[in-house]
């Protein structure tokens, strides 16, 4: 991997850590989960071949720090800290996005809210709960969630979560993987994630899986999005939710190899095509 440069941007309640490499016209990569800049470890040098490529930290994710480490967490706060990183790392031209998961969600708000920002926004599985028919059924999800993580734990809000993401009709939790000898750069990048893992069942799942996008502001601004979806996905939440989106807005979504998580199980694959859609 090329060394990237890196900094840190004070925002509204927060620092944020961002990483950047390459050069050419910028390309932020917006992480979901509890993941931060190193999701993108295994396609940021293909990617800087061509794209001055920013990643960064979101708020409370690893380094990217809370003036108040309690502070409940907005969606509308998230995007804008992806507006300030655009302000700062390419301030006269519009940058193009790459967002996946919960970022995919504080991205398709910064798309509603300043288009003229973005060149291109790339959203993969953004699991936007309210655009669905049947959105009453997975209201309530999020809220067992984080209600499972105070009463029980980590461990058993996280099956609680995958449960409620999988496919319909499949009750049956995934088969335990054995155990695996993990590179050093790997191992600490897993050490990462788990830690914010407690952050991210109290604090992002609750706010995002509850938030509503604007559809009319979304479809006015549908020449700048691609909605992108699993191909090894279908009848899962986020795979249901974006299919659901694409319909109201009158498009298609592209399907990207792998699952909710191509990009870490298909890299080059997933890579090749992100290349194209941006």
């Amino acid at each position: 991997m090329t060394d990237p440069t890196n900094g840190t941007l004070p925002v509204n309640g927060a620092t944020l850590y961002y990483e950047v490499r390459g050069q050419g016209p910028l390309l932020l990569l917006i992480p979901g989960g509890s993941g931060g800049t190193a999701s993108f470890d295994a396609v940021a040098d293909d990617l800087a071949a061509h794209y001055t490529v920013a990643t960064y930290d979101p708020r409370g994710i690893s380094h990217s720090t809370l003036n108040d480490p309690d502070a409940e967490q907005h969606v509308a706060e998230h995007a804008d800290d992806a507006r300030r990183l655009l302000d700062l790392l390419s301030p006269n031209q519009p940058a193009r996005i790459f967002a996946m998961s919960s970022g995919a969600i504080a991205a398709l708000h910064l798309l509603t809210t300043h288009p003229e920002r973005i060149e291109r926004l790339v959203a993969h599985e953004p699991p936007v709960v309210e655009v669905l028919p049947d959105a009453a059924r997975h209201r309530a999800l999020p809220s067992r969630v984080k209600e499972t993580f105070r009463t029980q734990g980590l461990m058993p809000a996280m099956a609680v979560f995958a449960a409620g993401l999988r496919k319909e009709g499949d009750d049956n939790a995934p088969e335990p993987q054995p155990e695996m000898k993990l590179p050093p750069q790997a191992a600490a990048r897993a050490e990462r994630t788990m830690a914010n893992l407690p952050y991210f069942v109290e604090r992002i799942v609750p706010s995002f899986m509850t938030y509503v996008p604007d559809v009319p502001q979304l479809k006015a601004a549908s020449e700048r999005l691609v909605l992108a979806c699993g191909q090894d996905s279908y009848g899962e939440l986020p795979h249901r939710t974006v299919t659901s989106l694409a319909r109201q807005l009158g498009t298609e979504a592209q399907h990207f190899p792998g699952g909710h998580t191509g990009l870490t199980t298909h890299p080059t694959e997933f890579g090749e095509l992100l290349r194209k859609a941006l």
